[in-house]
């Protein structure tokens, strides 16, 4: 087989191996329609509305046709009239009339066309065209990076998938609907909330008075659950986790960044058994504590929990599992830990706020797509601990703070903040309630609720948090400090603990 011509595309790129001459066939085209739908456009002022969101200049396959679109679109955008005088002085403007024949190609394009009848047709053949040649072109790419035998596959494929993504995005046109249908379902959705005790619609937290604001973890919802380090972010999930997986028996998926499998199911098990996370680590269980291990280990197992801790996670990848999943084990929830350690390999960005953007904008994407809330979990700023103030108020996480970009908060539809102020020493609220080994769930958005603050009982030698109203939780005497696993950012960004708390 002779050598593709192909192979000596690009400066400085090297040969790769022979490969299939089949990119010698004609691009998918169509310069008739194209003709015709210019044509059109320049005989009826209406026609662009129909066509503005199926076409781009570089939809049109021959360049003097993109030019000719582009000032089309340019003088719509300025709410110029557009006719066969107008667009030819706009093209002698740009200075670009005679590189795409001059005045007697305008005029011939519209010589042919009586009318715009079809013109949402024709551009959606243009349309099709216009992305079947740009598939051409990323399995051209792919195919030569394949080849490449120096190239890494993994990133091939994260490449390959984000390009794809990127197509799909782009080409996608959502069309208007009536209400009658939307109103129909919205409903239906109601009647159904009526008929469940309590009010909730959504995956129950555990934490009842978290549900009465909330009514559930809604599908289609990204939700941000943020703290500084050391405030038990991660406990938290976990005991919403267990709550969900073992108490309601609702499938749930969690993503690990920062943890390995086995730290996770361990901090699991130590909020399970109630034993202690070291003494887990260490095997050095007491006899009661083996007692508590053994009645309660069985809880989880079977409990339809599924983890995955690859690190360095992109949001491609996580797209492709979470569908599998939701597929092959029907989650209802998906969980992150958390949201700073993802990437976005395969786009360039020119800083990493762009990137976090994108990360951010995608798990939306994503909830939306599968329809189950995603939870992702994030960290806060330092402004949090250097802000000035005194009493409950003073360190009280703010929107503001969500670290690294401003987006988190515009695409969450929930935030959520985990804030302990027995960890700044501050043991009253000011209204006579002792917050000594309790914890404030702060609901600073809700767009679709009302916000305030839960308290919770926080247990960190046990990794759990429970409700308020639960006397067994917190045994009398007991040291309510608890304790802090370490966490990959709990070194230079951490605060040193309190007295009487302690760390591993």
């Amino acid at each position: 087989m002779a050598e593709s011509k192909t192979n000596n595309r690009g400066n400085g790129r090297r040969k790769s191996a022979p490969i299939d001459n089949s990119y010698g066939r004609l691009q998918p085209q169509a310069l008739e329609i194209e003709r015709v739908v210019l044509g059109a456009l320049m005989i009826d002022k209406d026609a662009f509305t129909v066509v503005s969101e199926l076409l781009r200049p570089e939809t049109f396959y021959e360049p003097r046709n993109q030019k000719i679109y582009h000032a089309i679109q340019t003088m719509n955008m300025q709410e110029l009239p557009v006719d066969i005088i107008t667009v030819t002085e706009q093209l002698r403007k740009e200075g670009t009339l005679e590189e795409v024949g001059g005045p007697a190609y305008i005029v011939e394009l519209s010589s042919h066309v009586a009318s715009s009848a079809h013109i949402e047709y024709h551009a959606k053949i243009l349309a099709d065209k216009f992305t079947a040649r740009q598939l051409i072109h990323y399995a051209s790419m792919i195919e030569e990076g394949a080849f490449d035998e120096t190239a890494d596959v993994d990133v091939l494929m994260q490449r390959a998938e984000s390009d794809l993504f990127e197509l799909s995005q782009k080409n996608m046109v959502q069309d208007y609907q009536h209400i009658d249908p939307i109103l129909q379902e919205a409903h239906r959705i109601l009647m159904k909330a009526s008929e469940n005790k309590g009010g909730l619609t959504g995956v129950p937290s555990g934490f009842h008075k978290l549900d009465d604001i909330t009514a559930g973890w809604q599908a289609s919802d990204l939700i941000i659950i943020a703290g500084r380090p050391a405030m038990g972010k991660t406990s938290f999930a976990l005991s919403i986790a267990k709550n969900i997986a073992v108490d309601y028996r609702q499938p749930i998926a969690f993503f690990s960044l920062e943890m390995n499998s086995v730290q996770l199911v361990n901090r699991l098990i130590s909020n399970v058994c109630e034993v202690a996370g070291s003494k887990i680590l260490n095997g050095q269980l007491s006899d009661d504590e083996w007692i508590r291990f053994d009645n309660n280990i069985r809880k989880l197992e079977g409990a339809p929990v599924y983890i995955d801790d690859t690190p360095g996670l992109s949001v491609f990848e996580l797209r492709t599992k979470a569908r599998r999943l939701v597929r092959e084990h029907d989650i209802k929830i998906l969980m992150i830990d958390y949201l700073q350690l993802m990437n976005a390999n395969g786009m360039r960005f020119s800083n990493r706020q762009e990137e976090v953007s994108t990360i951010s904008r995608s798990l939306k994407g994503l909830a939306k797509e599968l329809n189950i809330p995603v939870i992702a979990l994030s960290q806060l700023n330092r402004t949090v601990d250097n802000r000035d103030g005194q009493g409950l108020d003073g360190k009280r996480p703010q929107l503001s703070d969500l670290r690294e970009s401003g987006a988190i908060e515009q695409d969450a539809d929930m935030v959520l903040f985990v804030h302990r102020p027995e960890y700044y020493h501050i043991y009253d609220d000011g209204k006579g309630h002792d917050l000594h080994g309790m914890a404030q769930i702060i609901i600073a958005k809700h767009r679709k609720g009302a916000t305030g603050d839960v308290l919770l009982n926080f247990r960190g030698e046990f990794t759990r948090f429970a409700n308020a109203e639960d006397a067994s939780y917190r045994p009398a005497g007991d040291d309510l400090g608890g304790e802090i696993i370490d966490s990959r950012l709990n070194g230079d960004d951490a605060l040193p603990p309190s007295p009487g708390m302690p760390s591993f």
